[in-house]
């Protein structure tokens, strides 16, 4: 691609770890197929974004990253509030979303020195539609979950179920959705519970994004047909499929230099799990904003020894406690578990991690990202949902793709997981690893990840998808320049 037909895309993700990763791992894509990628980062994000980028941009593609700055005093939010990990109240949460809405000023500026030929956005910066507009750009809207998820809510949304029940536990069938979906009121996030702030920054989202150009998803077309035929005919969407976006890292530097600075050395990490048995160990992790209380991780740590599984554990670390002393440590425990398992305390490199042959079955929150590693990895899971769109992923991985057990939450919690007694993790885990159901699970999960490679390679789906909505935006930009 010349100079002059290069298109230009800017990349303005949300400040989440979550939302970030596959973010920056999109910009990478776009720039290895001849476009154009630039990042919009904070200060405090900067580095690891750069860090993220480096092979990418050594490799001669053109990618950079660009910042804005958070105007937390303004809002009385100290400096080092910057990142949603960090939010950890309502009212801190709402002080930081008018921080993010008040970067409009910096994004125009940025827009009108640049000159990109598109804006992706994260789904939760709606009010970027009107300054793409404003600038006679097209606004690409990332959700960062599947087309089942992101459906199966929008109707929920539309029609209103959780309405006709009589109680929080009551099942209900998701309306105008394929497959008979069941949910209850207490597996919603909060905002289809009541009115809430969010309910209304929820329709300003749908109602934004249905005047935005479209949606591009990290999901891929062979891994949900009927959901994202679902999306674009039944809901009007227009969308590109073109994950899983975690493929465009090859390399296992790269996969170790997605997201925060991991708290294991990667060789050591390797090194222990080259030493096991394939599909012998299994792996717990819960994702960047799902908190567990003493009482719970303690619960994971006997169900973990109970089940006699060797495992790999992430927890967060706790700064203000020493290692091996913290609360929900069992007496002894690092010891009698020093053959059988590994703990990190802090960020893992999970790609690395979930690829490794080793590992035979993943306990997740069920957050997109990570529920697409697996399946891009062929590992079956155990679902852990917690808060967000968690609950459906859990319905699309039990139920739909049949690639996981359920590991029994009932209850929408933000933030911090409902509890689980121990009994309850030794039997999903020892389900998920052993026997003809763990087989079976692991034989479709496998065929999944074939899939999803066949998807990001030339001439597949998602490559495919990719390619056209790339030339469609070329396109937008020669009829936006004879204007």
């Amino acid at each position: 691609m010349g100079e002059s037909h290069q298109v230009h895309i800017f990349f303005f993700p949300f400040v989440a770890s979550g939302h970030m990763i596959p973010m920056i791992d999109m910009a990478k894509l776009f720039a290895i197929r001849g476009c154009k990628s630039t990042l919009i980062a904070t200060p405090h994000d900067k580095p690891t974004f750069l860090k993220s980028i480096a092979k990418t941009k050594d490799d001669g593609f053109d990618i950079d990253v660009i910042t804005v700055t958070l105007p937390l005093k303004e809002v009385g939010l100290p400096e080092d509030c910057d990142n949603m990990n960090k939010v950890t109240t309502v009212e801190v949460r709402k002080q930081f979303f008018r921080a993010i809405k008040m970067l409009d000023q910096q994004l125009e500026r940025l827009i009108e020195k640049l000159a990109p030929d598109c804006l992706v956005s994260d789904m939760l910066l709606p009010w970027t539609t009107e300054i793409a507009a404003k600038w006679g750009i097209p606004r690409l809207v990332f959700h960062g979950t599947s087309a089942f998820s992101i459906a199966s809510m929008e109707c929920v949304r539309l029609y209103e179920p959780q309405k006709r029940v009589s109680c929080d536990s009551e099942p209900f069938v998701i309306p105008n959705f394929p497959g008979e979906i069941t949910m209850s009121r207490m597996q919603l996030p909060d905002v289809y519970r009541e009115e809430t702030e969010v309910t209304k920054l929820l329709n300003v989202m749908m109602e934004s994004e249905k005047r935005s150009f479209g949606v591009i998803m990290n999901s891929f077309y062979e891994l949900e047909p009927a959901y994202a035929d679902h999306y674009r005919t039944f809901l009007g969407r227009q969308s590109w499929f073109v994950g899983p976006l975690s493929l465009c890292n090859k390399e296992s530097e790269d996969k170790a230099h997605r997201g925060n600075q991991a708290s294991i050395d990667q060789h050591e990490c390797l090194k222990w799990l080259d030493s096991r048995q394939p599909n012998s160990v299994i792996y717990i992790c819960f994702g960047s904003m799902a908190n567990f209380n003493v009482p719970q991780l303690h619960e994971i740590a006997v169900g973990l020894e109970a089940s006699g599984q060797q495992f790999i554990w992430v927890v967060k670390k706790d700064p203000n406690v020493e290692e091996g002393k913290e609360e929900w440590l069992p007496d002894g425990y690092e010891s009698r578990i020093q053959n059988k398992g590994l703990i990190i305390r802090g960020w893992a490199p999970q790609v690395l991690i979930l690829d490794h042959e080793a590992i035979g079955g993943f306990v997740t929150h069920c957050g997109w990202n990570s529920t697409l590693e697996a399946i891009t990895a062929g590992v079956p899971m155990v679902a852990w949902p917690v808060e967000a769109e968690q609950f459906f992923n859990e319905k699309f991985v039990t139920q739909v793709l049949k690639v996981g057990v359920s590991i029994g939450v009932k209850q929408w919690v933000k933030q911090f997981g409902d509890s689980m007694k121990s009994e309850r993790v030794e039997d999903a885990v020892k389900r998920v690893l052993v026997g003809e159901e763990a087989e079976e699970m692991r034989r479709r999960a496998k065929a999944l990840a074939e899939m999803a490679r066949g998807a990001v390679e030339e001439g597949g789906s998602s490559w495919s998808d990719l390619g056209a909505l790339i030339q469609e935006l070329g396109q937008q930009r020669l009829a936006h320049n004879k204007i």
